[in-house]
């Protein structure tokens, strides 16, 4: 076993692409079913105008609960919501950048697919996490990248900084994504297309049943 003591895995919950409507309450549900260690906001083809406009209740449902609201590609709608902090894929712009707009406090994540290397040059730049994936088969978005169990057992026995698992995760399987070292699990579909309520709880069920 590595030296450092890891922390328990926690519940990084990702939006549907639809948050208008009843999905507010829907949010509320989840965070307060159980520990939700951070949302992010994830839109996609709407102006920042009305993207802020959609954010902002659901910010206050996170802030509320102590639940970290993080904003999914745009940097800049991450500084005009005074958000907690930004995730960014390979083509967001770069952790120096996010980290200039957003000060030193923000949560900085970093998409990085299955590579060791992209995920190296993200911590070396100061990201807060990184994000390994798809570990399973997922709808929510296109995988064109398929990560191995190998790679959070690798990073946990290397670096300090928190990995995220992310892609396909459900109740049933994340159980050794847990086991390999994830610190976080980002999950969307498997809470959202059913019972948001029952699904976080299977989740904490499930990741206990792993760290006793």
């Amino acid at each position: 076993m590595d030296d450092i003591e890891r922390e328990p895995t926690q519940l990084y919950l990702i939006s549907p692409l639809d948050v208008a409507g009843a999905f507010p309450e829907r949010l509320a549900r989840a965070l307060d079913a159980a520990p939700v260690a951070a949302f992010q906001f994830r839109v996609k083809d709407l102006d920042q105008h009305e993207a802020a406009r959609l954010a902002e209740p659901l910010q206050k449902i996170c802030g509320d609960r102590g639940t970290a609201f993080i904003v999914n590609d745009s940097i800049s709608l991450a500084k005009r919501l005074g958000a907690d902090g930004v995730h960014i894929g390979q083509e967001d712009g770069t952790v120096e950048e996010a980290r200039k707009a957003l000060g030193r406090e923000a949560q900085i994540g970093v998409t990085c697919h299955d590579s060791r290397h992209l995920a190296m040059d993200a911590g070396e730049a100061g990201a807060d996490y990184v994000a390994f994936g798809a570990f399973f088969p997922t709808t929510t978005k296109q995988v064109k990248h398929t990560a191995g169990l190998d790679l959070l057992e690798w990073w946990q026995a290397i670096f300090e900084i928190p990995c995220v698992a992310i892609g396909g995760i459900t109740p049933e399987n994340c159980g050794s994504l847990v086991a390999a070292g994830a610190d976080f699990l980002a999950v969307s579909g498997a809470v959202w297309n059913g019972d948001e309520v029952a699904a976080i709880k299977a989740f904490h069920e499930a990741m206990a049943a792993v760290q006793g």
